[in-house]
């Protein structure tokens, strides 16, 4: 019989101050715990939580924050967690079509007429969920409060054109392909996205996670701490791209609202339902639903379903909007090791094209197996599932890091659970 996890808890001092730790912690995943704390001692860590689940049983339970903030840091703790929101939404969206709603190899036109608009006819979901879908970002100027008006952004998105050929480059969509997943949930079942996940997904699973936070809910929620980037730094591919402003990374980064600068730390902000970034959770919730994501189970995922999270349909050497190399499933990221890469070529769904390029950011990676697949969020938020050790795990934190995927904290956790798995068959 397997021993239980043990309680565990320490106090740390961190650049903000005093913070408190505590939690559960399963024989043999000490090292993990360690991690977490060090994370806050060593590496700017302000609140975190952290959950494991291996084969089926809690593993690791993490939490910690400020001792003088208005409220503890606790195990019912929550926060947004920005991009690791799109699991969330894609998964919808494969739900609906296990029944049939819709296929995600159709036109997205199919089922909205209007999306047709400028050379977009032969757009399909499948593309969309991929990333190769061409409309990473749109021309139009957007008002400022864009990202928490679906109606309004479907509008733009039915009639804008795409910034590339549709199904030729892979070009991760930061907030559209949130918006048009969301209506084509709309348009096939009626419901809007936040209410088709509280009931099919968050309810049956009995996650605290929303996409559109109910206002009983508010004071759960610790604010997010932006990234301020040091003065002096090596510029980015991304940075140096924003010069050009006709560039899809200047299109992007300038023209979507003011929900990240503003909004996020807002009750309307919470509230609004933004399928690619304004999800509200905990590590717990993170990890409880990537753990959902196995053949059968409490959703009765089929096992073609969830082939499809794993199997790599677009990577590229060069994204169209990161600019750096990425890889991409159905609604997930899979692994990215970009440790030392150029960061060269481009390329669309499948393949691995050449071409020429900077170097990613530091830290600009997300080591999970080979077959894993989950996703990060802003700032280094993140949750996957590991099939092959049947490991399911969410990171969720306040204090924003540097990079467009994993930075150096959520970096320590993952090493240090690949380990302990390594000791701990399942």
């Amino acid at each position: 019989m397997r021993e239980a996890a043990q309680r565990w808890s320490c106090a740390v001092e961190t650049p903000f101050g005093e913070a408190r730790l505590a939690g559960r912690v399963a024989p043999g995943y000490e090292p993990v715990a360690d991690a977490f704390r060090e994370n806050f001692a060593r590496r700017g860590e302000a609140a975190a939580s952290l959950h494991a689940i291996r084969g089926g049983r809690e593993v690791v339970s993490l939490w910690g924050g400020p001792v003088d903030a208005e409220r503890d840091w606790d195990e019912a703790s929550l926060c947004v967690v920005f991009s690791a929101t799109k699991v969330a939404t894609a998964l919808c969206v494969h739900l609906l079509a296990e029944r049939g709603a819709l296929a995600l190899d159709a036109p997205v036109a199919e089922y909205w007429p209007a999306f047709a608009a400028e050379g977009k006819g032969a757009v399909t979901l499948d593309m969309v969920l991929d990333h190769t879908a061409g409309l990473p970002a749109v021309r139009e100027p957007l008002k400022a409060d864009c990202l928490t008006d679906h109606c309004y952004m479907a509008d733009v998105l039915a009639r804008a054109a795409p910034l590339f050929e549709p199904g030729t480059r892979t070009a991760y969509h930061p907030a559209t392909g949130g918006f048009i997943l969301a209506e084509m949930i709309r348009r096939v079942d009626g419901r809007t996205l936040g209410r088709f996940f509280a009931e099919e997904i968050a309810g049956p699973l009995d996650l605290d996670f929303w996409i559109g936070l109910p206002a009983a809910e508010e004071p759960r929620v610790a604010p997010i701490r932006h990234f301020v980037p040091e003065k002096g730094g090596t510029p980015t591919p991304f940075g140096a791209a924003l010069r050009d402003k006709t560039s899809p990374q200047a299109l992007f980064f300038f023209n979507h609202g003011d929900w990240m600068a503003r909004g996020v730390n807002t009750r309307a902000g919470r509230a609004a339902e933004i399928g690619a970034a304004s999800g509200v959770t905990n590590a717990r919730g993170l990890a409880r639903l990537h753990d959902a994501l196995r053949p059968g189970g409490a959703l009765g995922l089929t096992e073609e379903t969830v082939a499809r999270f794993a199997r790599t349909t677009s990577a590229t050497r060069r994204d169209g909007m990161l600019l750096q190399p990425t890889r991409f499933g159905s609604g997930f990221m899979h692994r990215m090791d970009n440790r030392g890469s150029a960061g060269r070529g481009s390329a669309g769904r499948g393949s691995a094209g050449r071409g020429s390029g900077g170097r990613p950011a530091a830290g600009d990676s997300f080591l999970i197996p080979d077959g894993a697949f989950g996703h990060v969020g802003a700032g280094g938020s993140f949750g996957f599932r590991d099939p092959g050790r049947d490991l399911s795990v969410g990171y969720a934190m306040t204090r924003m890091g540097e990079g467009f995927l994993v930075n150096p904290r959520g970096a320590a956790l993952i090493d240090a659970l690949a380990a302990a798995c390594a000791g701990d068959a399942p």
